[in-house]
């Protein structure tokens, strides 16, 4: 595992050991990330279910001001802040080991707001739609943020979701699916 693009380009980022996390493939990532940015200018990334950090490292590479990176195995935050400190990204990352669920509560309690956030959990373990309208409703994300999610191919995101546009659903390889919103208010 590598970053792609931006200031940490080529800088390796250790895996989660074991079986329980599923990386992001460097050309879904290159993919993604083409499609969502490819580069920002600023912004706030929350990155749940982080796993390594991949996703949100990436962002951070790529232009984000500052990132959150959520996950409630011990390992994966382990893996999470090794990758940080790696880079040193410490003064603009913060790492939490929580459930999704209560972290997004946390952060609408602190009354931060994303313009990107990343939802890659473990497969099947999660209700996509559930997850997204608890966002919205607490008004995380900018307008004309974006919310990206990967998923098993044979899950279908609802192409409709209350706050926001989706702009892409596509399978890479006939193991991953991505779903992209974007907010319009």
């Amino acid at each position: 595992m590598r970053v792609i693009a931006g200031d940490y380009k080529g800088r390796q980022l250790k895996a989660v050991p074991g079986k329980s996390t599923r990386p992001t493939t460097d050309k879904v990532k290159e993919a993604v990330f083409q499609m969502i940015g490819p580069f920002f200018e600023g912004g706030k990334v929350l990155d749940l279910f982080a796993g390594s950090g991949s996703l949100g490292i990436e962002a951070l590479s790529r232009g984000m001001d500052y990132g959150i990176f959520v996950d409630k195995h011990p390992k994966a935050i382990h893996t999470i802040q090794e990758n940080i400190q790696t880079l040193k990204l410490d003064q603009y990352a913060e790492v939490f080991r929580a459930d999704a669920h209560r972290a997004i509560k946390a952060a609408a309690k602190r009354l931060l707001k994303f313009d990107l956030i990343l939802i890659d959990p473990p497969y099947g373990k999660v209700d996509y739609a559930e997850l997204i309208d608890e966002m919205i409703k607490i008004d995380l994300l900018n307008s004309g943020g974006i919310i990206y999610c990967e998923h098993d191919p044979t899950e279908k995101l609802p192409k409709e979701q209350t706050g926001l546009t989706l702009l892409r659903q596509e399978n890479y390889g006939g193991t991953i699916g991505i779903t992209i919103y974007r907010s319009y208010c």
